[in-house]
């Protein structure tokens, strides 16, 4: 599973019929100390996650293995809401605060 960030949303009115219904999301991917990364990867939300929030998401075939994906071509999926975020003891994120916690 990798760490990411709902940084916006795609809509696609031409698309495969199996993705009819897809919420497709874009996520920026997050490193360990919650910073954003270059990297950016267009997700299918199984999990009714939106703007802003800290998310888990997985890519390759596990992105398949959720009720919402199964059988899909879907090759990232968003399959948790982040709440909080620790590391070695120290809190990297905490969900409702503006920031991400930088007190380490």
């Amino acid at each position: 599973m990798l760490i990411g960030r709902v940084v916006g949303s795609l809509v696609a009115d031409q698309k495969d019929p199996k993705l009819l219904g897809s919420k497709l999301l874009v996520v920026q991917q997050l490193d360990i100390e919650a910073r954003e990364t270059s990297g950016y990867v267009i997700a299918a939300d199984s999990v009714g996650a939106g703007e802003g929030e800290v998310v888990l998401y997985a890519t390759g075939s596990s992105a398949r293995n959720t009720h919402a994906t199964e059988g899909k071509p879907i090759d990232a999926t968003i399959m948790a809401i982040v709440d909080t975020w620790d590391v070695h003891g120290v809190t990297r994120f905490q969900k409702d605060t503006a920031l991400p916690v930088t007190s380490w």
